[in-house]
């Protein structure tokens, strides 16, 4: 990599949240290039787990599976509390109807496939954060039915094999090779640590424009309600940062206290819109997932930022 290409990925890392307020921005005054990008939104996300999990090895997964307890409290802080977030952040701005339904279902929503890359931006444990992603993705088929049913009394048909393959493809795979080059090539792979974050926050970028495109007539569509509709994901979103913050009372270091924070804060917008479309139910109870998906991808480099900094104080960087 040349010394003027690290320095632009290296900016790029140091800036993501002006780069990823930038990119909305740009999404939504051009969306053509997010519509040509959102085809290969499930081959970008597969290539970020690969970059992420470059920065783990077997050892590291391991100790992750030692602890089954970790991943117990993780299913119960993602579809516990932030499921009755979602419900009661729906009632609070939407009453009731189509926007409320959806802002409940974000709500249960499993984590973001992204997540893994903000605990790697700030500074904590990746390994369990990836372990945490895929178990909970794997379950939500399972899980969020009931749960959206209890609280809403809407009927979801959930495309299971759909999203077991996707998670298979895009998560699942893209992790055991990372993992296996880490630990096969250690030397190799270690020497460019520096890049894999910076690599990583590329992508993020490009799906952040990838997700704007597609959705920028309906986030524009709905005039000045769109500012209560993302208002009500910001509620959503920081709540979720305080969910995560639970874990203080359990977690062994700030490194598993990051990785938990993310779990919940971040939600794998994109399985709103297969349920509600798998369902045939109204496609608006899919705008609030889509308005979720840019908050949150504007506030996790916030948080990521803030993390790091903190971290690295108390190790005295």
């Amino acid at each position: 990599m040349t010394f003027d290409m690290r320095k632009l990925l290296g900016f790029v890392e140091n800036n993501l949240l002006f780069m990823a307020v930038a990119t909305t921005a740009f999404g939504l005054a051009v969306p053509s290039i997010g519509i040509g990008l959102e085809a290969g939104i499930s081959p970008l996300l597969a290539l970020l787990m690969l970059v992420i999990s470059l920065t783990f090895d077997a050892a590291a997964v391991r100790i992750v599976f030692r602890k089954p307890s970790r991943q117990i409290w993780a299913l119960g802080l993602v579809y516990g509390p932030m499921s009755l977030a979602g419900w009661l952040t729906g009632r609070i701005f939407f009453g009731s109807g189509h926007l409320a339904a959806g802002q409940t279902l974000v709500g249960m929503l499993p984590t973001d496939v992204s997540a893994p890359l903000l605990v790697l931006l700030a500074r904590g444990n990746v390994a369990l954060a990836a372990v945490l992603n895929a178990v909970n993705t794997a379950l939500s088929p399972f899980i969020i039915p009931f749960l959206f049913l209890w609280l809403t009394g809407i009927e979801l048909t959930v495309p299971v094999g759909a999203v077991v393959l996707e998670l298979v493809l895009v998560v699942v795979v893209p992790t055991v090779v990372g993992v296996w080059l880490r630990t096969k090539f250690l030397k190799q792979v270690s020497r460019f640590d520096y890049a894999w974050p910076r690599l990583g926050s590329v992508l993020y970028l490009v799906l952040l424009l990838a997700v704007i495109g597609p959705n920028s007539a309906t986030i524009l569509g709905y005039g000045w309600y769109a500012l209560v509709i993302a208002l009500a994901a910001l509620a959503l979103n920081l709540i979720g940062y305080a969910v995560g913050m639970i874990a203080k009372l359990f977690a062994e270091d700030r490194a598993e206290l990051i990785a938990y924070l993310f779990t919940t804060s971040k939600k794998e917008f994109s399985i709103a819109a297969a349920f509600v479309a798998a369902s045939g139910l109204p496609s608006e109870i899919a705008v609030p997932a889509a308005f979720f998906a840019v908050i949150q991808m504007i506030t996790s480099p916030i948080a990521a930022k803030m993390m790091a900094s903190e971290r690295e104080s108390l190790l005295g960087v």
